[in-house]
């Protein structure tokens, strides 16, 4: 399994980053490298109309208070208007059970378009952007993760390569977005946040807004799946 251990971390106040925290397994772990590994000026959650809107941000609340790290959340309603995400619309059923299967690459693909949100990463990244420039932090963290990133392109390390081009022109202080998880898979994933210590029960990798996390969606498959090799022990905060 792949760590933290190979990175170099620089003098913990030279750089000052800003996280894009969804609340969600990758995005967790991403916070607590980042707190880690740079000083996190702002967390930042956004409300886009997605289903599990409300568990998301309650977990985002949860994990930067544990970190102390400041946590803003910026409200996007009118990200229902792109098209009729499953996310977002509820003329749209989001994939579960047997429409999700996560070793079938076509199956994956399919399911992948039900929940896309159109440029939502791109949107999420500029508006991070703005926010680190604006605070004097040289670096964007989000959630990406090496195994999804074949069938949303916007996880990808090409992806972020764009956005630093373009950052360089549309920020003064050149902002890079940079992801601890890029590189890695999900169980590789659960890997390190067990290395940085994250607590699992407090993240919300669920596409439902439910007492639970669904155990059904793709999200949840995934993340089922990262904690069983991980021997992680988390089959009471999933309801099947």
């Amino acid at each position: 399994m792949k760590s933290f251990s190979h990175i170099k971390a620089p003098p913990k106040k030279e750089i000052k980053s800003v996280v894009c925290l969804s609340g969600g397994l990758d995005s967790a772990v991403n916070l607590f490298a980042a707190h880690k590994m740079s000083e996190v000026v702002c967390a930042v959650t956004f409300n886009y109309g997605q289903k599990a809107a409300e568990k998301e941000i309650a977990a985002s609340r949860a994990l930067t208070a544990k970190l102390n790290i400041p946590h803003k959340v910026i409200d996007l309603p009118w990200f229902k208007d792109l098209g009729e995400s499953s996310l977002t619309s509820n003329k749209q059923q989001i994939p579960i059970g047997d429409d999700v299967a996560i070793d079938d690459h076509k199956k994956s693909i399919v399911s992948a378009k039900a929940v896309w949100v159109p440029n939502r990463n791109g949107i999420f990244l500029n508006i991070a952007a703005g926010i680190a420039e604006s605070l004097k932090a040289e670096i964007i963290v989000p959630g990406f993760n090496l195994e999804e990133a074949s069938t949303f392109p916007d996880n990808s390390v090409g992806f972020m390569k764009s956005l630093d081009i373009s950052f360089a022109f549309s920020t003064a202080n050149k902002v890079r977005v940079h992801c601890y998880t890029v590189s890695l898979q999900k169980s590789e994933i659960v890997s390190a946040g067990k290395n940085l210590e994250v607590p699992f029960e407090m993240i919300w990798p669920c596409y439902f807004a439910k007492p639970k996390w669904c155990g059904e969606c793709e999200s949840c498959k995934r993340a089922k799946r990262a904690f069983s090799v991980n021997q992680v022990s988390v089959a009471h905060l999933f309801e099947r």
